[in-house]
């Protein structure tokens, strides 16, 4: 509460400063020009975007109750309005700078600071209206010799991070989504958590779409860490208990496995490969549910424990790609690890090999393989999935909502040397 409080502080401070500058800025303007346009059009922005602040501050979000739609839309409207005026105010100040030393300034913000602020609306708009529904799909190959003969060539479909609430009652975008995952074909598919973003109410509209997922081995699931309630205000505990036996209800009669700190084995031919499942494993601030003990035990057809470090084909979905990064990859030798929650924080650049997105500066392992050598465990991979839904801004710009077909393949055995 006193965080929350102290950012809205600084949110109010900073937006009057801003304006306060703005204000300077029109009227030394309208000095110059007499032209009572620029002063008009400036006074409307400022106002237009106070009103936005003001709205999105008041309207409530706190009970999972509560469409958390529309105050995604007022808190985006802002942030491309501010945004706008802040870059302009960047330049507009480093222009000011020859001032220091007894020269004219430049007009930086003019020439430099508003095409830039015109971009940044533009780019963050286009994401929101266009990019946030265009549909990425990655395809990846791993190689694995603990592969079992009868899964070569298998494939995994992973999908993640729906965040139903980002989409309201309008089912369209989810139900493209559905529709290319089916033309796919894939013989397992995988969600990596964070189906909502508060409650589970948000889940409802989304069911019959979403049970339309085929693969010849299912669906399964994992739970993310805003799948458990932890956003929203409850009265009491009982009522959040009973959010997520509603949740979990929900996947249910979408047809998906939900994989709770279990395991589940995926037979073929005789063979089989272990796919595990785990609740959020987070630090701070993210609350954790993952037991990834209580998954390895009692596998499901031989009632016995699964050893981290045997040598069956093993798949591990855990939401958070930290779990890889500090305990999976240095403790067992789960093959392949699926993971989503980053998003690449809805923004990334993409040319070439080249790659930057801000989740970078907070995340080591953030979109996209990963892999780990090591003379005991051989070759662990980890797939993080850039989501399909939104958080906080409703726009994705460069991280397209992602698919993930990723095929297993035994190594092809080298041709022994003639004349052995």
């Amino acid at each position: 509460m006193r965080f929350t409080l102290l950012m809205m502080m600084i949110t109010v401070l900073t937006e009057l400063l801003l304006d306060l500058y703005l204000l300077h800025q029109v009227k030394l303007i309208y000095r110059r020009s007499r032209s009572g346009f620029v002063r008009y059009a400036t006074y409307s922005f400022m106002a237009l975007s106070w009103l936005l602040l003001i709205v999105a501050v008041a309207w409530p979000s706190k009970s999972g109750e509560v469409d958390i739609l529309p105050k995604m839309w007022l808190i985006f409207t802002w942030i491309t309005i501010t945004g706008l005026k802040f870059i302009y105010i960047i330049f507009s100040l480093i222009g000011k700078i020859p001032v220091l030393f007894k020269h004219k300034p430049l007009r930086l913000g003019l020439y430099i600071g508003m095409p830039l602020g015109i971009l940044f609306f533009l780019a963050f708009w286009w994401g929101a209206l266009i990019n946030r529904h265009n549909i990425d799909i990655e395809h990846v190959t791993l190689e694995s010799a603990r592969l079992p003969e009868s899964f070569d060539g298998y494939s995994i479909v992973q999908i993640s991070d729906l965040h139903l609430g980002s989409w309201g009652n309008d089912t369209t975008f989810v139900s493209n989504l559905v529709d290319s995952v089916n033309s796919l074909k894939p013989d397992l598919i995988v969600f990596t958590g964070d189906l909502v973003n508060r409650a589970a109410p948000e889940a409802k509209p989304f069911i019959s779409v979403l049970s339309r997922l085929k693969a010849d081995d299912g669906v399964l699931a994992i739970l993310g860490n805003h799948d458990y309630g932890d956003y929203c205000i409850w009265e009491n505990p009982e009522q959040k208990k009973s959010n997520l036996k509603t949740l979990r209800e929900y996947i249910r009669l979408q047809n998906w496995k939900l994989l709770d700190n279990e395991n589940i084995s995926i037979k073929n031919d005789g063979d089989s490969i272990i796919v595990i499942g785990v609740g959020n494993w987070g630090e701070p601030p993210f609350k954790s549910y993952g037991d990834f003990h209580k998954a390895l035990k009692t596998r499901t057809e031989s009632k016995t424990d699964i050893d981290p470090k045997g040598e069956e084909f093993k798949v591990l979905l855990t939401h958070n790609p930290e779990h890889w990064r500090q305990i999976i990859r240095n403790t067992t030798n789960i093959d392949l690890t699926l993971s989503g929650h980053t998003h690449a924080m809805q923004m990334m650049v993409k040319a070439g090999g080249f790659r930057w997105s801000p989740s970078m500066y907070i995340y080591e392992n953030w979109a996209g393989l990963y892999e780990h050598k090591s003379e005991e465990s051989g070759n662990l991979w980890l797939y993080v999935n850039v989501g399909d839904g939104e958080v906080g801004l409703p726009m994705r710009v460069g991280a397209d909502p992602e698919i993930t077909y990723i095929t297993l393949k035994r190594p092809i055995a080298k041709a022994e040397n003639k004349g052995k």
